[in-house]
């Protein structure tokens, strides 16, 4: 939902607004918020609204600077579990100096200028994500319990897929907030279930999955039920991806595809971006396991592959999936390494190898020995990014540290 500056007042009478929630992310996209009276909106809009810098710094940052919030009113969205009398709006916001310049760990931020980086450049890219999560019976406290709702697995209907009508409300809720789901599904492990966005740019995508996350917790808890996003909360289950699909196209050319030198580009760095695209010790208990990737490949239609290009109605092979990042990760870090990386390939018009059309976990040890084998624990993967110049040269150094020292639990 898009509000004009001097509507702002109008749109909040209008909707009965009495609370107005500030909200951003921190570094390890969770999200965090402040709430304002609609009286210092115009502050918050011309100002800012003071946070602390420790609070989305994490572990062994050093900085002691003044940050400030401003509303994106481009994000605003109406929370509708929260009552309909005294409603309260949310916007996703900018994170600024005192002084007005950019904050440096705005991840936001860095994924704007990296879309107007490319789009100066003459390329843009959209976006679709495809989020899995588990949805646990939970106790008295709201705690997990650890036994999934429901024993059903791969698009699976009632009763085995006892979480259809939770998937419905999430859907609604989001459509009521602007936000567009394509899809929603039972997945292949017990109580695990997919939610899939349509296409849009990539800052929208990233807003919308750290929407959907609050979301799918919050009506999760209000049915007496836990969700996770953790990579492998079943040990014997499949994990839980974030599948990303994307559609690189040069703006002035749209018949010239650039699709093999972007993925060529993508899986040239792929291994050094696996520290954020697979953020926690817990994701690499996933890789390599119920079809999740392990090794830098791609082949076309094939589900075990790093990058699938799906067939779509017509026989066009338009979009590429990166089928290896899980929902720990940013999505803003995620979109703003992938779009860079696959930007190079087609600055550099690299080109793309053959696919790998065996499938992989049915593979002899002589023949994957030789692909390249994705970072196979967190401290590889770090230590490949602290390596890489593409790493360094894309994120700020201090964010790298930040990661360094983990996600905190």
């Amino acid at each position: 939902m898009i509000i004009e500056k001097k509507n702002i007042m109008s749109f909040f009478e209008e909707n009965d607004v009495k609370f107005i929630r500030l909200a951003f992310s921190d570094v390890f996209s969770i999200q965090k918020n402040i709430s304002i009276m609609p009286s210092e909106m115009n502050r918050a809009m011309t100002t800012g609204i003071h946070i602390e810098s420790t609070s989305i710094e994490g572990p062994g940052s050093k900085r002691r600077k003044d940050l400030y919030l401003f509303p994106d009113l481009t994000t605003a969205s109406l929370l509708p579990w929260r009552p309909s009398s005294g409603r309260v709006v949310r916007f996703y916001c900018d994170i600024k100096y005192a002084d007005g310049s950019p904050y440096e760990l705005d991840c936001r931020h860095m994924l704007k200028t990296t879309v107007k980086d490319l789009l100066s450049n003459g390329l843009s890219c959209t976006v679709g994500a495809e989020c899995e999560f588990y949805l646990f019976k939970a106790d008295e406290d709201g705690n997990s319990t650890g036994i999934p709702f429901d024993n059903g697995t791969y698009l699976d209907a009632e009763p085995r897929d006892k979480g259809q009508n939770v998937r419905r409300e999430i859907c609604l809720t989001l459509e009521n907030m602007g936000v567009s789901p394509e899809s929603s599904q039972h997945e292949v492990g017990p109580g695990q279930n997919e939610i899939d966005f349509r296409y849009s740019d990539a800052l929208t995508s990233a807003d919308n999955v750290i929407t959907l996350k609050s979301v799918v917790e919050t009506i999760a808890a209000q049915n007496g039920l836990f969700a996770t996003f953790q990579p492998k909360p079943l040990p014997k289950s499949a994990g839980n991806g974030f599948h990303i699909n994307l559609i690189p196209y040069q703006i002035n050319d749209t018949a010239k595809s650039v699709k093999e030198s972007f993925i060529a580009g993508i899986l040239n760095h792929c291994a050094e971006m696996t520290a954020f695209l697979n953020p926690s010790e817990e994701s690499y208990l996933r890789l390599g396991d119920h079809n999740a990737p392990a090794y830098v490949s791609w082949a076309k239609e094939n589900y075990g592959q790093l990058i699938r290009v799906p067939e779509t109605t017509g026989g066009r092979r338009d979009t590429i999936e990166l089928r290896s990042p899980d929902s720990c990760a940013n999505p803003y870090i995620a979109y703003t390494l992938l779009l860079m990386a696959g930007f190079e390939g087609v600055k550099k018009e690299m080109k793309l190898d053959e696919p790998t059309s065996f499938n992989i976990f049915e593979a002899e040890p002589a023949v994957l020995s030789t692909l390249r084998h994705l970072p196979r624990t967190f401290e590889e993967a770090m230590e490949a990014a602290k390596m890489s110049r593409f790493v360094n040269r894309v994120l700020p150094a201090e964010l790298i540290d930040i990661y360094k020292n983990g996600k905190p639990e």
